[in-house]
């Protein structure tokens, strides 16, 4: 506690402790902090409006259910809509190297949430100073963060539930719309480069012709599989473990409080948050989440390769492939004038590598920290899926805007098309393969074209402008000897 500040004096099951006078929260916080030391890193945003969430749900079913009475029910949902809007975010000081189970995050919203529905009520959060007892008649207690806020709860199941509700919440809101905006500007580049044919490559070597457009069209085919992916991680999410309260039994909570609670939620979500159909199993291991980011790290995958292959496409501008141009954001060198780097492509693929490890993280919590009846690594893995869909998110969009919207296609691709020994593959139905190699290793050989070398083994010119169309080379079709299709 930092010296001069007023404080007051709390009790918990283990005794008094000190706690700064203006703060919400009580001895178990201020236990945890005091515990916790780490990281100084705390629960992100998405993950206390979650947690809001539930208690404002929980205050409401239990005031349905008979088991609260209007008034407290009320003052509770007004405190909790208050951490949902992001009112008390100072008021959740703790650590996320903590609790393995999230416990101490749990009491914290407990503490919080009861003492400014104190407060609403008309009472005030006792304020005794050090060496001066809490008087008995503590205005804390006309909301009591167990009796009264955790009420059908156990922070075995409010913590997973609220974690997997602020991630597909943050899929939905986030993720989801920055790959509908990618896959667009792709499909837009998609059609503007459909003329454009060139190289393609296997290997890193040449291959057979492609349409600098029926590339992109496969970026955008790869970013549309990613939003389904995102989809079903959000299914996942969805089957939460409230109800199961301590070890999944449900023990002290109402038979029909998580199916009512879950039905606020998906209102207030959007999300079709549903009580799980097995407690044993989604309270004691992270297996939802571990599938869950799963669907990112495929995500991540995708990010990477189409932003390595359009990197890859407009190095240069004069010793690179130099196929595309990519938009000048920013000067590339404190050295070199006129030097630009392709930064946005290099910021995606570093988020994309913080992704593979997070997907590390939170697979090594499931695998190590689910023993028996309980995960105990809940929190770092909640907050490492949360980092990775901000991550994603953030990338998608900023990857669209300032590298795919302003790409633009240079005459190389079509200049060395032309000049390609692969093109001797459509001789093949004609010449046959062996003697189709033969020619294009001549061709490498000597930098004779194609056309030229096959000229000479006694192809006719028509047989040649047929077969070495490019624009049909790019799609299906076999000519054979006798001109069929």
């Amino acid at each position: 506690m930092a010296v001069g500040k007023k404080t007051r004096i709390e009790r918990d099951s283990m005794g008094e402790v000190e706690v700064p006078a203006d703060a919400l929260y009580g001895a178990s916080t201020q236990r945890a902090v005091l515990n916790f030391p780490i990281s100084g890193q705390r629960f992100p945003r998405r993950f206390i409006r979650a947690l809001g969430m539930v208690k404002k749900a929980a205050a409401q079913t239990n005031w349905e259910l008979g088991l609260l009475a209007r008034r407290r029910s009320r003052a509770i949902s007004a405190a909790a809509q208050e951490v949902i809007d992001g009112e008390l975010d100072d008021q959740f000081p703790i650590d996320i190297y903590q609790t393995g189970s999230g416990t101490s995050t749990n009491t914290n919203a407990n503490e919080v949430i009861a003492n400014r529905a104190t407060q609403i009520l008309g009472g005030a959060i006792n304020e005794s100073h050090p060496g001066r007892r809490a008087s008995a008649q503590r205005g804390s207690k006309l909301v009591h963060p167990n009796d009264h806020v955790n009420l059908c709860q156990s922070s075995n199941d409010v913590i997973p539930t609220a974690i997997q509700i602020s991630c597909a919440v943050a899929m939905a809101e986030d993720l989801v719309p920055a790959l509908r905006k990618l896959q667009q500007s792709l499909e837009v580049k998609s059609a503007e480069f459909w003329p454009v044919i060139k190289t393609g490559r296997t290997h890193l070597q040449d291959a057979t012709p492609i349409r600098l457009g029926q590339e992109f069209k496969g970026y955008a085919g790869q970013v549309e599989d990613s939003i389904r992916r995102v989809e079903a991680a959000m299914e996942e999410l969805a089957k939460v473990p409230l109800g199961g309260t301590a070890v999944g039994t449900g023990l002290n909570s109402h038979p029909q409080f998580a199916r009512l609670t879950c039905a606020r939620l998906e209102r207030a979500t959007g999300i079709p948050v549903h009580e799980a159909r097995n407690h044993f199993h989604a309270q004691a291991t992270l297996d939802v989440l571990i599938a869950a980011h799963g669907g990112l790290r495929t995500v991540a995958t995708s990010l990477w390769k189409i932003g390595s292959d359009i990197r890859l496409m407009g190095s240069g501008p004069i010793a690179g492939i130099g196929e595309l141009r990519l938009p000048e954001t920013q000067p590339g060198s404190s050295i070199m004038p006129g030097k630009v780097n392709p930064v946005i492509i290099e910021s995606l693929t570093m988020a994309v590598a913080r992704v593979f490890g997070n997907d590390l993280t939170v697979a090594m919590c499931g695998q190590s920290g689910s023993l028996f009846e309980l995960n105990v690594m809940m929190p770092v893995a909640g907050v490492a899926a949360l980092e990775s869909i901000t991550l994603l998110a953030a990338s998608a969009n900023n990857f669209a805007e300032l590298c795919i919207d302003g790409l633009q296609a240079t005459d190389r691709g079509p200049e060395l098309v032309e000049r390609s020994p692969m093109l001797a593959t459509a001789l093949t139905p004609v010449v046959g393969y062996d003697e189709a190699a033969k020619i294009a290793k001549e061709s490498m050989r000597t930098g004779r074209s194609i056309r030229q070398l096959a000229r000479n083994k006694g192809v006719s010119e028509a047989s040649l402008n047929k077969l070495l169309n490019l624009g049909k080379m790019t799609k299906p079709g076999l000519e054979g000897p006798g001109g069929g299709g």
